[in-house]
């Protein structure tokens, strides 16, 4: 089975843990010691090292690390107009760290008044360029782009935290929301991007029974619905997307400093996930027992793929080799065209927020070269095909 274009046999959600001189100078900026400037003449050098790095590592899939950001998706938003962060997320879910995430909050009409990822792309991609020049690597390398799933606007903080004036019914929201990822979309394609990536936490959290009937009260609504709503905005988000562009959704259960918010397997969500999202790849987590078994892959249609985060980003130690192809080969039986439609990945990315999991830069890359061996040994040298 040919791959999506832009996905590998060794692949990864696309955080990095963050170079001490990023957080220093974000802290200078946040204290005026230090300005916006500053701080992304840091982020370049950086993200170079970190492309370079990818690359260096045997990853062919490459980011750049996440490095300018503080949250995974808050960087992002903030950006479409009539979106504010304020106060806090309240959730009965919440860390060992006492962490709740920032609340977004719509102000006003939303939209896109300019691109928000696509100087961020073009930087990657050069340098992705440079190194190829440099190395005189052979093999295919992509610069995805990573930014939150059109969920993230708004599921998290429901009607309350939409301004009423603005929306008095929520129809018109999803509208202009799908409208502004459009407009992004086009802006990255026309740039030269081919692989972008969704990361969506609300599906996942349907999967945890606690905070799937927080969610029915907020919305007012089934978690069966809410699911419905969340796969329609997606949708309508990439529906204009061209066709040689790449979208693929990352289900996020939490990530922060090698903690996780949500539990449960992905059956509540799986059938619409599979059979109704139009994405080309997921990336699902599997890393420990609190994501369920791999039956709900029962439902993956026969030309879609699923990068399966099988291997954990939340903790230093390596994980057992043998076990992880057990694993793989375990998914496989539920599949329908077997390994054929999987591909290998950490559960998450190192570092969905500035904090960072609780591992050493070096355990960090010793675990993709162990992902890229054990691909290699699974599918072959080439981890394009």
């Amino acid at each position: 089975m040919v791959l999506p274009a832009g996905v590998y046999r060794a692949d990864h959600v696309g955080s990095f843990l963050r170079p001490k001189a990023i957080l220093e100078t974000r802290e200078k900026v946040e204290s005026q010691a230090a300005t916006a400037e500053d701080l992304r003449k840091v982020e370049d050098e950086h993200i170079a090292t970190v492309v370079r790095e990818q690359i260096e590592n045997g990853l062919q899939s490459v980011t750049d690390g996440e490095y300018r950001r503080a949250w995974f998706h808050i960087d992002f938003l903030q950006h479409l107009a009539g979106v504010e962060k304020r106060g806090h997320v309240a959730s009965t879910n919440v860390t060992s760290h006492g962490m709740t995430p920032p609340r977004l909050v719509v102000v006003g009409k939303l939209g896109h008044p300019n691109a928000i990822q696509v100087d961020d792309f073009n930087y990657v991609n050069k340098q992705v360029e440079a190194v190829k020049a440099s190395s005189g690597a052979s093999q295919t390398v992509t610069a995805k782009v990573c930014i939150p799933s059109p969920t993230m606007v708004y599921f998290r903080g429901g009607r309350d935290a939409i301004d009423a004036d603005a929306y008095p019914t929520l129809e018109p929201l999803f509208e202009d929301i799908a409208k502004a990822y459009q407009a992004e979309l086009d802006d990255l394609y026309a740039a030269g991007c081919r692989f972008v990536q969704l990361d969506d936490t609300n599906l996942a959290y349907l999967c945890d029974e606690g905070m799937s009937k927080e969610a029915a009260q907020r919305h007012g609504k089934t978690p069966a619905e809410l699911t419905q709503q969340c796969v329609d905005i997606i949708n309508a988000s990439i529906s204009k997307r061209p066709k040689d562009m790449t979208i693929g959704i990352h289900l996020c259960r939490g990530n922060f400093r090698s903690q996780w918010f949500a539990q449960g397997g992905y059956e509540p969500v799986a059938e619409r996930l599979f059979k109704g999202l139009d994405v080309d790849v997921y990336f699902l987590e599997f890393d420990d027992a609190r994501s369920g078994d791999f039956s709900p892959l029962r439902h993956l249609p026969e030309d879609k793929i699923v990068v399966l985060g099988v291997m954990s980003s939340k903790k230093a130690e390596l994980d057992d080799k043998e076990a992880m192809i057990e694993r793989l080969k375990e998914a496989a039986g539920y599949c329908p065209r077997g390994l054929d439609q999987l591909c290998l990945s950490h559960q998450c990315g190192f570092s969905s927020t500035k904090e960072g999991n609780d591992l050493t830069v070096e355990e960090q890359w010793a675990k993709v070269r162990l992902e890229v061996e054990i691909a290699k040994q699974v599918w072959g040298d080439d981890l394009s095909q």
